[in-house]
C-alpha cells in the first residue's frame, strides 16, 4: 500500500503534458494543404472538428516544426498577384462594351409604333 501511493503521488513531467501525436498531425497537415492558412484559421477548423486546443499551441506546433508563418507560406507572391491582375485588366480593356440605348427611327412616319 505504501509503494502505491508513493507511485501515485510521485512528481511527474513539469508542466503542460505534450500535444496528443495525432492532433499534432492534422495540424501540419492542414497547414500543408492550406498554404495560406494561419495558425488562427487553423484552430478555427479544429475547432469546427471538435479538437480543443488553443491557438497558441497551434503556432507551437507549426513553429516547432519549422513552418512559416502563413504570408511566407503562400504559393503566390504580391509582386505576382499584380502581374496576374494588370494582365486580366489589359486584357478587359481591349473587350468591346454594347450598351443598350433607345435610336429614333430614320422615318418616323412609316414607322408602326410611331403612328
Amino acid at each position: 500500500m505504501k509503494r502505491r501511493h508513493a507511485q501515485t503521488s510521485r512528481r511527474r513531467r513539469p508542466g503542460r503534458p505534450r500535444t496528443v501525436a495525432s492532433v499534432r498531425r492534422l495540424v501540419l497537415r492542414l497547414a500543408d494543404e492550406n498554404s495560406s492558412w494561419g495558425y488562427r484559421r487553423i484552430h478555427g477548423e479544429l475547432a469546427l472538428f471538435g479538437v480543443t486546443i488553443a491557438p497558441s499551441t497551434v503556432w507551437e506546433i507549426l513553429t516547432a516544426a519549422g513552418v512559416d508563418p502563413a504570408p511566407h507560406r503562400a504559393t503566390v507572391t504580391w509582386a505576382e498577384f499584380l502581374r496576374s491582375q494588370a494582365e486580366v485588366v489589359l486584357a478587359m480593356d481591349f473587350v468591346e462594351t454594347v450598351t443598350l440605348t433607345r435610336r429614333t427611327p430614320v422615318h418616323p412616319r412609316r414607322c408602326p409604333p410611331c403612328r
